[in-house]
């Protein structure tokens, strides 16, 4: 037993027994690539899970396959089991990462980000839709129905707090706490239940560091959100840095990702921070980035 447990802990030294951050997720143009985050670096990047708008062709019907490109954020949910995908060019898609079957689709009209909510809901930040900007809110069981929809102007990013039990929504100049309402009927809805207005000037990209905080990336740079205290912080790792569109950050390791715009909003380039390095996937304009096992 005890030579056991000595070759478990070497072992976990070895390969990192229970860490799932070295996994990350870029999405852009048509693709969404899963690769190894130590075994690539430069442009030599090591894809252990890989997916094309063309693979949905059996799938969807044809107009959402028309409208999902450009890609903008893969989101891991369900544990990691399954992926969230927006485009810009307005799908939405929950796919099963190990069979890459879609679970769900909806059309929605400049899609930027999107969450999964209890009961398997999902609700959509949007630029804009026919009606307005807004964010959208959909039944997993019935794709083609918007259930809820509330006024948010350039909605770019969405995330759920289980612990808090609030929906938290990035617009354009705000940042706004919503909880659910009559959720075990057939009429769920969200009600507001505080906002904020953000520092600087558009609202890029939100991502959870904990249950009581959260990242907001704007064109002047990053801001950490206290939900306690209700007040923003300038982020101390990128303090400096301008046009940030996307940023994951583990609290517990130190380890920053994110990408900076570079070429109108989007950006080849992915940077780390512990270790530094940038890896460059030249084939793919990306715009946002999540690190797999964390909680974005």
């Amino acid at each position: 037993m005890k030579l056991f447990i000595v070759f478990f802990i070497f072992s976990c030294m070895l390969v990192g027994c229970g860490e799932t951050h070295r996994e990350i997720i870029a999405c852009g143009d048509d693709k969404i690539l899963i690769f190894d985050e130590q075994a690539s670096n430069g442009t030599d990047v090591k894809i252990t899970w890989k997916w094309q708008v063309s693979e949905a062709a059996t799938q969807l019907p044809e107009i959402y396959q028309k409208h999902l490109i450009p890609l903008d954020e893969c989101k891991p949910v369900d544990g990691g089991k399954n992926l969230l995908v927006t485009s810009s060019g307005g799908g939405v898609v929950l796919i099963e990462r190990a069979t890459k079957k879609c679970l769900f689709y909806a059309f929605a009209p400049m899609a930027h980000s999107a969450d999964v909510l209890p009961d398997g809901r999902i609700v959509v930040a949007l630029s804009t839709d026919p009606g307005g900007n807004s964010i959208e809110l959909y039944d997993s069981n019935r794709p083609e129905k918007v259930v809820f929809r509330d006024s948010l102007y350039s909605g770019h990013g969405v995330v759920w707090n289980a612990r808090r039990q609030r929906l938290y929504a990035l617009g354009f100049d705000e940042l706004r706490a919503y909880s659910l309402v009559n959720w075990k009927t057939a009429s769920p809805s969200l009600k507001l239940e505080g906002k904020w207005t953000i520092p600087g000037i558009s609202g890029h990209d939100l991502s959870p560091v904990s249950d009581d905080e959260l990242l907001v990336s704007e064109h002047d740079g990053v801001h950490l959100f206290d939900i306690r205290s209700e007040q923003f912080a300038p982020f101390e790792p990128l303090k400096s840095a301008e046009n940030i569109k996307s940023v994951n950050y583990d609290k517990k390791s130190g380890k920053l990702v994110y990408t900076q715009a570079e070429e109108d909003w989007w950006t080849f380039n992915i940077y780390f921070q512990n270790p530094d390095k940038t890896i460059h996937l030249p084939d793919v304009r990306l715009y946002k980035v999540r690190r797999m096992g964390s909680s974005q």
